[in-house]
């Protein structure tokens, strides 16, 4: 082999050599973006369950510093918010009025409790006798009485007609009349209405598992088991509350602007399925610009599009919901999309250091605070007419989303190997025309929360009692869930009103007369007074 012939081999393996390295070597930053990428999702998901649960964004100081690649345009845009900013009142800090104690304690029943002077007593100076003169008020206080079961035995008289049955009368046998009592809600049990009601609170409202229940009533001296609970609960749902539920349905549908979300429910003995399976449980809200209050809960196993299709078939406006595609099937709506899980789909792009703190600078932060304007000129328009909403929208709100998008597709041009960031871009601009849809009219709202606030009672409650046995449970949860939230939104107290329901349901005859259930519905001017919070325990809990 010539020398020539050496050199060109050397150099081929030279070239081999290189290549094999710059391979390696690209695997090794494929393989540290992969590592990088599955530590941020550690870290944000360690921060999801331990970290605040809030959505509030902290201020940063120098904030605009994130801004720095869209300096100029920021600079405009906050110069024409400027110009069209609604003016907010300066919130100043109202001082504790007189008397708020005594209106907090008016509504409750009150006793007084008086100690008096032994007339043995004498004087602790001079040992002469004492002569009461006066009354000195000490102090108020509020006492907690235990709750406590009565056994409560129900008898009637009977009474014998004088006259059947004699001689005189045209009925030769005898009648016997007996004295008239109420129909109860559940036949042959020991069931009272308002036993069934404090199930019922405990579990929909409290959010407390039946077999705590069963333990609690152990306490107090009675022995009911859980699975009695449960065949109460359904058959109350079935027997009483159905119709309710539905109609409150009706209600909705009738509405122009409404709310959905979905979320999971864990049903065991479901037919051909395993008992791990996810179930859906979908919720229907009345927008706040609706005028009537409510909430729909809706059992199904399936999270397909049909299921909203099939609720919403009688419904014309506008949705607003997150990005689901299910929704896609629902006939003759508009969809408005939810910038707060938008601005979650960013939040999640932040990288953060080892102890779970957020890395200055990111475009996912920058995102942030885009959305964060818009939702702060959300907030300075909450006090204007719908219409004078929508035109603000049309100048401030356009502009801050005119300077999004530019920003959003400024940053997707940009290599990126922020897998979350490269995600959340996309999400933001494939759903732009439903994201956009709050601009035609002021009654919109740019966030779903409101529904999400009524679903979190069930959620809450859902890692007490964790899944359903059956189908027919799981469907009564759906009914319940909607009385109770219903009756929350409508200021009722919820204990009182599901009483009254059992008191009254079982002595009318609603199934030929449907329209007597309009005056049991939870905003019926009709319901009794003590099924209606006090004025002040509606202010504490709002």
């Amino acid at each position: 082999m010539t020398e020539h012939e050496e050199l060109l081999m050397l150099r081929k393996q030279l070239e081999n050599a290189e290549a094999l390295l710059a391979e390696k070597e690209e695997l090794i930053r494929k393989k540290d973006i992969q590592i990088e990428n599955l530590t941020q999702a550690l870290l944000h998901t360690r921060k999801k369950m331990f970290g605040a649960s809030s959505e509030m964004s902290t201020p940063i100081d120098g904030q605009l510093c994130l801004f720095e690649d869209t300096g100029e345009l920021a600079k405009k845009l906050l110069e024409s918010q400027k110009k069209i900013a609604v003016s907010v009142k300066e919130y100043k800090r109202t001082p504790r009025k007189p008397g708020v104690r005594k209106e907090m304690l008016a509504e409750l029943p009150k006793e007084i409790e008086e100690y008096i002077i032994n007339p043995k007593e004498t004087c602790s100076e001079c040992g002469a006798p004492l002569k009461v003169i006066a009354k000195e008020f000490v102090r108020t206080e509020v006492e907690y009485q235990p709750a406590k079961l009565i056994v409560k035995q129900v008898i009637r008289q009977v009474a014998k007609c004088t006259k059947c049955g004699t001689e005189e009368s045209e009925n030769p046998n005898d009648h016997f009349q007996k004295a008239a009592i109420p129909s109860k809600p559940l036949s042959h049990t020991i069931a009272t209405p308002s036993l069934i009601a404090h199930i019922l609170y405990q579990k929909f409202v409290q959010g407390v598992p039946l077999y705590r229940m069963e333990r609690d009533l152990f306490q107090m001296g009675l022995i009911l088991q859980r699975s009695t609970m449960t065949r109460w609960v359904i058959r109350c749902s079935e027997e009483w509350f159905e119709m309710l539920y539905w109609r409150i349905h009706k209600k909705l549908t009738a509405c122009n602007v409404l709310h959905m979300d979905e979320t999971r429910i864990q049903c065991n003995k479901e037919p051909n399925r395993k008992a791990s399976s996810q179930s859906w449980m979908w919720v229907i809200q009345s927008a706040a610009c609706e005028s009537f209050k409510g909430t729909f809960f809706y059992y199904d196993t399936s999270r397909a599009g049909e299921i909203p299709k099939e609720l919403l078939k009688d419904f014309t406006g506008y949705l607003t919901t997150d990005a689901y595609s299910g929704y896609e099937k629902v006939e003759n709506i508009k969809r408005n999309l939810c910038w707060s899980h938008v601005r979650r789909k960013f939040i999640e792009s932040i990288p953060l250091d080892n102890s779970g703190k957020e890395l200055p600078g990111s475009k996912g932060a920058e995102a942030r605070e885009y959305i964060n304007l818009l939702f702060k000129l959300e907030d300075e328009m909450k006090d204007l007419s719908y219409e004078e909403r929508k035109n603000k929208r049309q100048v401030a709100s356009r502009a801050m989303l005119d300077a999004f998008w530019s920003w959003a597709d400024e940053t997707s041009d940009k290599y990126t190997t922020n897998e979350k960031l490269t995600e959340a871009l996309g999400y933001a601009k494939n759903q732009r025309r439903y994201l956009e849809t709050f601009l035609e009219d002021g009654r919109l709202v740019i966030s779903n929360n409101l529904c999400e606030t009524h679903i979190r009672p069930f959620a809450t409650a859902r890692k007490a009692w964790l899944f359903a046995d059956t189908p027919r449970g799981a469907f009564a949860n759906g009914v319940l869930y909607t009385l109770v939230e219903t009756a929350k939104q409508n200021d009722l107290n919820i204990f009182n009103y599901l009483d009254y329901l059992l008191k009254s349901l079982p002595n009318i005859d609603y199934p030929n007369h449907p329209a007597l259930l309009d005056d049991y519905l939870p905003w019926s001017e009709q319901l009794p007074k003590e099924c209606r919070l006090t004025i002040m325990n509606k202010k504490r809990f709002k």
